[in-house]
């Protein structure tokens, strides 16, 4: 059983996205409106839109990302309120998946 968790715990951490990796994934599928799923290795998925704001480079180069989340999709839309976001570290994401994809 140990041997099982251990490998688990190492697959785990394998499967991080690095900062390239998502800034590939949103400049080939993802607009402004896009919304994604967001998957972590520990806790369940997300859905979420990135925000790019003015420190998007600077917060991006660290693999920290703004993101609304569900909860939040209509007022932003209405609002287009950054403060509505939070922010995201991306070594803590999986996968990222477009929400139509999941359909």
């Amino acid at each position: 059983m140990a041997e099982k968790e251990i490998v688990l715990q190492t697959f785990s951490y394998l499967c991080v996205m690095h900062a390239d990796d998502i800034k590939k994934f949103l400049e080939k599928n993802a607009s402004d409106k896009t919304y994604v799923k967001i998957h972590f290795p520990k806790r369940d998925s997300i859905y979420g839109l990135f925000i790019k704001d003015h420190d998007f480079q600077d917060l991006s180069s660290k693999n920290f990302w703004r993101i609304v989340t569900r909860v939040h999709f209509d007022e932003y839309n209405q609002t287009k309120n950054n403060n509505l976001a939070k922010i995201f570290n991306g070594s803590e994401f999986s996968r990222l998946s477009l929400l139509n994809e999941e359909f």
